[in-house]
């Protein structure tokens, strides 16, 4: 694993890499937008379970309520050439070496 320097004054560590699993996407898009008849602007995937979630730049920010609701801390871009993960506990970017190719939805 390698972080990611964002400008921040020192690299943090994701302390939860062991809760990523290997995901089957739940939706094509964000699914909980999908049931609502919601809209996103970006999706991320949710490398505990598979939920397929809107940003925080979206209106609902359903990624951020699915790891509310399931503290399921770990989540990946899930957008095309993106290979960025987020840890919503520790609150550090990063990627991950070696990981298979980003998902991205269709």
């Amino acid at each position: 694993m390698r972080t990611v320097d964002l400008g921040h004054t020192e690299a943090a560590v994701c302390s939860h890499l062991d809760t990523i699993r290997s995901v089957t996407p739940s939706s094509p898009g964000c699914e909980d937008c999908l049931r609502i008849g919601g809209r996103w602007i970006h999706l991320r995937l949710c490398m505990c379970c598979g939920h397929v979630g809107c940003c925080d730049d979206s209106p609902n920010r359903h990624a951020r309520a699915h790891w509310s609701a399931t503290g399921h801390p770990i989540i990946r871009s899930y957008e095309p050439g993106e290979s960025w993960w987020w840890c919503y506990e520790d609150q550090v970017i990063f990627e991950v070496e070696g990981a298979p190719k980003a998902l991205s939805h269709p």
